[in-house]
């Protein structure tokens, strides 16, 4: 009799295992889409990438080191710099809104914290911020900004 209980224990464990290995899965996947972005001297914010090549290259880009990039003001909209070097373009008429991180012809990153319309690649988004609270990280002027690999 006790084999017969120890059998539809068995079955409910088996039952379970996938379960716990997607959530793992899940979990390994939204750690993997995720970089963080540094200002320097400020804040450091939390960025959820786009599923895209130029996503992907990036991260491949940062598991080589981290990307310092120098940045400067445009249209009181957006910070702007070179990446030094190119990554591949998905490039789509989109909006952007604040947070948005863009890539523009495939070597500038570009982050937002207002809003425009144009053919851009969407990077990703910085996670939990708005545009006053981005506009006050990012200032005015130039700024450099660090993107690394969330470790």
């Amino acid at each position: 009799m006790k084999a017969i209980k120890f059998i539809p224990l068995l079955a409910c464990l088996l039952a379970a295992m996938p379960i716990f290995g997607q959530s793992k899965e899940k979990n390994e996947s939204m750690k993997t889409n995720s970089i963080r972005l540094t200002v320097k001297g400020g804040k450091t914010f939390t960025v959820t990438l786009a599923d895209n090549s130029s996503a992907d290259a990036l991260m491949k880009l940062l598991s080589e080191g981290d990307v310092t990039v120098e940045m400067e003001d445009y249209g009181n909209m957006e910070k702007v710099g070179p990446l030094g070097t190119d990554l591949p373009r998905n490039d789509r008429q989109i909006s952007t809104g604040p947070g948005d991180i863009i890539l523009y012809q495939g070597k500038y990153l570009v982050i937002y914290y207002s809003t425009n319309s144009w053919n851009f690649t969407r990077i990703g988004k910085i996670d939990n911020a708005d545009g006053a609270q981005l506009k006050s990280a990012l200032g005015s002027g130039g700024v450099t900004v660090t993107l690394s690999l969330n470790r």
